[in-house]
This record gives structure tokens, C-alpha cells and sequence, in this order.
């Protein structure tokens, strides 16, 4: 990705989280980045492909990482998993206003070819996971589980507690003015809690 295209896809992901996909235009994109219209529709081409390069470019790092992680040869399977949970805990944390906003075009029907953009974008990340799961299975060192049904209990999780700040502090009894995402204590509670699940769930007695 060039320098140039790359500034458009970093400006444009505080506007898509501030505002949502419907609520901003490409004209709004190009003001943020500081180009113009034209510039934005040379690289992209249309808003929904620009929507596109900022998922792509997030879940390429969270590849990064779940990689750097599988590759590991001084880590246990249940470490690596470890590890996996922390990492997305803390990016999905971090970039929870643009998740959000992922997980409603997911929801959506309204744009089918951009929400079969995004699943294909991020499939590949849940399979190395998986293979991560069905490998372990394999050797022996976790249980016959359902790999895919894993995943989904992680990525779940941490989806519900991102659904709402109000929700969340209601649940923890926490004021409505907290910010649990940015809270160091919740962090580490939400990562342990799936840590301590998976454990239980895929490691033999």
C-alpha cells in the first residue's frame, strides 16, 4: 500500500467509527485526509472499497500476530491460545468504534457485496486459529472439541461487552461515566475469563 494510500485508509477509519458507514460521505473522507475527491476515487474507486482497505489493513495485522504467535516453537498449544485471546482483547478494545461498525455490515443486508467483502477478508483469521485448535486435537494435547464453536465463544464474548458501554457498566456495576475498554483491570478480567474457560474446555483432565 502506497504512503499516500495508506494516510486515506488511516484518516478514514476515525470518520467511519465517529460517524458509520451511511453517515459519511467521500467528500468527508477526502477533507480529513487532506486530498482531493479525485485522489480518493483514483485509489479506491468508491467508498465501500475504501471500507474494504480498512478492514483488510486491520485484519492484517491481527494475521501478524496470530502467525508470529502459531510460529512460536517455545510456546505450548494452550499458551499460544493464551496469547491469541489476549491479542484480541486488547485490539478489539482498542479499536472498538471501528469494530462496532464492522459487526453492524455484518449484521446488515443492506450491502451484500461488502459484507461478503468483510467476511472474506477475516475468515482467514479464524481458520488459522482453528487449524491452531484441530492441530492440537490432533497431537493429542487438547480434547475433541468444536473448533469452529471455540472461536466463536471468544469472539462472542468480547463482542457482547463491546455491544454497549451503558450495557457493560450495568452488568459490572460500574458508573455510566466508566469506560471499562480503557479500564486495565476489566482488561485483564475479560482475558483471564476466557483464558480460565478454555482451559477448562480444551485441555484433558
Amino acid at each position: 500500500m502506497t504512503d499516500k494510500k495508506e494516510h486515506i485508509v488511516n484518516s478514514a477509519v476515525e470518520l467511519f467509527a465517529e460517524k458509520g458507514f451511511e453517515g459519511t460521505s467521500i467528500r468527508e473522507l477526502a477533507a480529513k485526509a487532506e486530498v482531493n475527491v479525485a485522489m480518493v476515487n483514483y485509489y479506491f474507486g468508491s467508498k465501500e472499497k475504501l471500507f474494504e482497505a480498512m478492514v483488510a489493513q486491520k485484519a492484517a495485522y491481527s494475521r501478524g500476530m496470530i502467525d508470529e504467535i502459531v510460529k512460536d516453537k517455545t510456546l505450548s498449544d494452550i499458551e499460544k491460545i493464551d496469547r491469541i485471546i489476549d491479542g484480541f482483547v486488547n485490539r478489539l478494545f482498542t479499536n472498538r468504534k471501528f469494530h462496532r461498525i464492522i459487526h453492524q455490515e455484518l449484521m446488515l443486508s443492506q450491502r451484500e457485496n461488502l459484507q461478503q467483502a468483510i467476511v472474506d477478508i477475516l475468515y482467514p483469521n479464524s481458520l488459522a486459529v482453528k487449524t491452531l485448535i484441530d492441530s492440537a486435537i490432533k497431537k493429542g494435547s487438547f480434547k475433541k472439541v468444536d473448533s469452529a464453536l471455540v472461536i466463536a465463544t471468544v469472539i462472542g464474548t468480547i463482542n457482547h461487552v463491546l455491544l454497549s458501554k451503558k450495557m457493560c457498566n450495568k452488568l459490572f456495576g460500574k458508573e455510566d461515566s466508566h469506560v471499562p475498554y480503557e479500564d486495565p483491570k476489566f482488561i485483564k478480567r475479560v482475558g483471564d475469563h476466557l483464558k480460565e474457560i478454555m482451559h477448562a474446555y480444551l485441555l484433558k483432565n
